[in-house]
């Protein structure tokens, strides 16, 4: 019998109002001539457990683990503009990070199904970053941390389309990490 464990995982970028509603993109000319509202500033997109992740994952799993655990007072996500594509199983943050990392919200992170159930096998980080905490154009990149600042990065996703952020938006990133017996 032969079996390797796999760890992969999904990023969604959101754009929310003051009331916390995803917000949309004004219509373009098809949908406006069609009558439909524009599309919700809403997008998932694959990442990468970076090297540095495997060997936190592998460490969470010792006898005697030494590295900081991703939770609640730990993990953080961070944003930046310097996306290139190049050895990104090899990045250890952003290219270019903007703003500082932000915590994770109120009871995250958290296992997406109960024990036993379908997604027992899934963890999610959600950090928000409010209103006047970014004003950047062209945010293509985040990365999953066990700390505020050093640390090691779990995982590494582009963000695509990017996104522009004034002050007045919010910016949420849920990441889902999901371990798989292969």
């Amino acid at each position: 019998m032969f079996d390797r464990m796999k760890a992969c995982g999904k990023v969604t970028v959101r754009i929310l109002d003051e009331n916390g509603k995803v917000k949309t993109k004004p219509p373009g000319p098809i949908r406006k001539l069609l009558g439909l509202p524009g599309k919700k500033m809403e997008q998932t997109r694959h990442n990468i457990i970076t090297n540095q992740g495997d060997a936190l994952l592998a460490d969470l799993l010792s006898n005697t683990p030494v590295k900081t655990k991703l939770d609640n007072t730990n993990a953080k996500i961070a944003v930046g503009t310097g996306y290139t594509g190049v050895s990104t199983k090899s990045n250890t943050g952003c290219n270019t990070p903007r703003g500082s990392r932000r915590s994770m919200d109120s009871g995250y992170p958290q296992i997406k199904g109960a024990f036993g159930a379908t997604d027992d096998n899934v963890v999610i980080y959600r950090a928000t970053f409010p209103q006047y905490s970014l004003n950047y154009t062209g945010i293509d990149e985040a990365s999953l941390h066990n700390a505020a600042t050093d640390g090691e990065c779990l995982a590494y996703a582009q963000i695509s389309p990017y996104v522009n952020m004034t002050n007045n938006d919010t910016l949420q990133i849920e990441w889902e990490i999901t371990f798989l017996g292969t």
